[in-house]
């Protein structure tokens, strides 16, 4: 793997001193997300394929922790997890056989499961980047101290590969739960988010919800998860029809992988909410998170959308389209002192824009 690392790092420092962008790719399972760009244009462009930067590096199941290589495969770190009961709690989503760690953690997206464990970023304790001088910097735990107090290993959760490459990211992992349950009760998008209200005051072990409306006038699904006992407890507080084990485990893999009907949908629509915020009633939807994230199949205006949901406290992502509008941005635009702190993260790791440019902020 010295000898990977190496030539990744010649081609870095060769891109460098010829001023040309690197598109760096694992397995380009995530590249419809974020801004479109001429990356695959290779007469001014070079793709840096870090899928043969793969393999665990280290995994001590007592300690709950497992560090792998970014080419590493999601479906090879769950194997080696699941021999020891243990999973990884948010759940990222796979979108195909050849996602790697790198691109889970560059995307920063998490699944069902993220509304009970938290974040990917939550679960980040260090992690190794290649930066455009062709070094190999280190962040997290004992390693390094971090960037004008910044807890950079976290900070390269959702980046997309702006600051440069991962090398190596260190996880926290968690055991499985002893049982799970899922529960559908019928409801509409309203009653689904007071529902939702309603449970989050009480003990109860929920690990994933959802709401949708498949032509029946809307659905509530629900999981539990942990002990026997706190199980049945929420099967008896909750009530509604109970999944057998199999259309459950399809259904909330349907979620966590973007398989479901709903993500055909284009332009689609991903929206962060608070909790509490009422329906928007802007389009077909699709409600996770307890009403955390909410998908939006509508061709809808965009400034428009974008002010609605702010001023619900919450952004909007235009996740996956065929078409966007000129000068619309993919990811809702951030405020100026944010922008300003990325903007120096870029200028410290990346200071000639060689890096995924453009793929995230239009400024660089």
């Amino acid at each position: 793997m010295e000898f990977v690392l190496a030539e990744l790092s010649d081609q870095v420092m060769t891109a460098r001193a010829a001023q040309r962008p690197l598109s760096i790719r694992g397995g380009a399972t995530k590249r419809f997300y974020g801004e479109a760009t001429d990356l695959e244009d290779l007469h001014s462009h070079a793709v840096l394929d870090m899928s043969s930067l793969c393999g665990v590096v280290n995994y001590q199941p007592a300690e709950l922790v497992i560090t792998a290589r970014a080419g590493t495969l999601l479906s090879d770190i769950e194997q080696v997890l699941d021999q020891e009961g243990q999973m990884l709690a948010f759940e990222p989503p796979r979108l195909g056989a050849a996602s790697t760690l790198g691109g889970c953690v560059a995307s920063g997206l998490s699944g069902p499961r993220r509304m009970a464990a938290g974040s990917l970023r939550d679960f980040v304790l260090g992690a190794k980047l290649l930066d455009s001088s062709g070094v190999v910097l280190e962040f997290g735990g004992e390693v390094m101290k971090n960037v004008a107090g910044y807890d950079v290993s976290r900070l390269l959760a959702g980046s997309m590969g702006v600051f440069g490459a991962l090398v190596e990211v260190s996880l926290k992992v968690v055991p499985k739960p002893f049982e799970e349950a899922t529960l559908v009760l019928q409801a509409t998008e309203a009653e689904a988010l007071q529902h939702f209200g309603r449970w989050r005051t009480m003990p109860l072990a929920i690990s994933a919800t959802s709401w949708e409306d498949p032509g029946d006038g809307g659905r509530v699904s629900v999981r539990l998860s942990g002990s026997g006992s706190a199980v049945a407890a929420g099967v008896r507080r909750i009530g509604g029809e109970r999944l057998n084990e199999d259309e459950a485990q399809a259904y909330w893999v349907s979620l966590r992988d973007q398989t479901h009907a709903f993500f055909r949908a284009r332009p689609l629509w991903r929206l962060a909410l608070p909790p509490r915020a009422r329906a928007l009633q802007a389009g077909p939807t699709l409600i996770e998170w307890n009403g955390g994230q909410r998908w939006l199949a509508a061709d809808a205006d965009p400034l428009d959308l974008r002010r609605r949901v702010q001023a619900l406290g919450g952004h909007a992502t235009l996740y996956r389209y065929d078409y966007k509008p000129v000068g619309v941005p993919v990811f809702h635009p951030l405020a100026a002192g944010l922008l300003d702190v990325s903007r120096r993260l870029k200028q410290e790791f990346d200071p000639v824009g060689i890096f995924n440019p453009k793929r995230l902020f239009s400024e660089f």
